[in-house]
C-alpha cells in the first residue's frame, strides 16, 4: 500500500494506488462525459430520480463555484478492467464482517431527496462510499455508471454515500460531471468538507468502518453483508457479487 494523498492524510484516510497506465484512459473517459471544464456555465443537469434537473438556481450556482475537476495521480484507473479473479481483498481490518446485518440509514442528496437502504428491500445493493477529492473514486465514476445501466433494475440498486461530511454543492458539482444515474447522498458530519478541504467521517461512514477510499459493500436482499471491499476494483467482480447477491 502506498502512502495516502495530501488531502486525505488530514482526515487519516487513506487512498489506495494501483497504476499508471489507467490515468491516461480515466481523463479520455471523463473527457468524453464532459467537455466543458473551465467554462463559466452552469453545469449540466442530468436526471438522479429525476432530481438533478430541478435543482434550485442557488445550488446550481454553489455547484459551479465549487470547480470540480477529476484529480489524477499515477497508479490510478487500470483495475476496472481486469477479471474478476484480479480483485483485491479489503486492506481496511474494520469493516463489517460478511454475513453481518448492514446498518439501516436514512441519508439525503444534495437536492433534500431522502435515500434508505430500507427503500432498496428485495434488491442486491451496491453502496460506495466516496470523497470527491479521490482520484480512485474518479476513476472508478464512469465505470459504476456503465455497471449501473447493464444491471437490471428490478434486481439491483446503487447509492453512493460521501464519507467526508462534504457538502450538497461539492457532491451535487460530482453527481452532476460524471452523469450519475443512481443517487448520491450526504453522510453530515461535525467537521464538514468539501472538494477543496477534507472533512471528517459522518455517523453512516463510521458504522460501515470505513478507511480508505473507494469503500463498496454489496448488501443482498435480506440487508445483509454479502461481500465487501475498498479500493478500485474489477468491474466484472463488482458485476459478479452484485448479481450472486441478487440471486440473478
Amino acid at each position: 500500500m502506498t502512502p495516502p494523498s495530501s488531502r486525505a492524510a488530514d482526515m487519516k484516510k487513506k487512498v489506495l494506488v494501483v497504476t499508471l497506465a489507467g490515468a491516461i484512459a480515466v481523463v479520455v473517459i471523463v473527457g468524453v462525459i464532459i467537455a466543458t471544464q473551465g467554462s463559466t456555465s452552469a453545469p449540466k443537469a442530468v436526471g438522479t430520480l429525476g432530481s438533478d434537473a430541478n435543482a434550485p438556481a442557488s445550488l446550481v450556482s454553489a455547484a459551479q463555484a465549487v470547480g470540480f475537476a477529476p484529480i489524477v495521480e499515477p497508479g490510478v484507473g487500470q483495475a476496472e478492467d481486469k477479471p474478476a479473479s484480479a480483485g483485491q481483498p479489503p486492506s481496511a481490518t474494520t469493516l463489517l464482517p460478511v454475513g453481518a446485518t448492514a446498518p439501516a440509514f436514512d441519508l439525503k442528496t444534495p437536492l433534500g431527496d431522502s435515500v434508505s437502504l430500507a427503500s432498496f428491500k428485495g434488491k442486491a445493493v451496491l453502496v460506495e462510499f466516496f470523497a470527491t477529492w479521490c482520484p480512485h473514486c474518479d476513476a472508478n465514476a464512469p465505470y459504476l455508471e456503465a455497471l449501473y445501466t447493464s444491471l437490471p433494475k428490478s434486481k439491483v440498486a446503487f447509492v453512493a454515500i460521501n464519507a467526508d461530511g462534504e457538502t450538497a454543492p461539492s457532491v451535487y458539482a460530482y453527481h452532476v460531471y460524471y452523469g450519475m444515474t443512481y443517487p448520491a447522498v450526504l453522510d453530515p458530519s461535525s467537521k464538514p468538507g468539501d472538494f477543496h478541504n477534507p472533512g471528517a467521517a459522518g455517523p453512516v461512514t463510521t458504522a460501515y468502518g470505513i478507511e480508505y477510499f473507494p469503500t463498496f459493500y454489496i448488501v443482498d436482499a435480506k440487508g445483509k453483508v454479502a461481500w465487501r471491499g475498498d479500493g478500485e476494483q474489477p468491474d466484472a467482480l463488482l458485476k459478479q457479487e452484485l448479481l450472486k447477491a441478487a440471486g440473478a
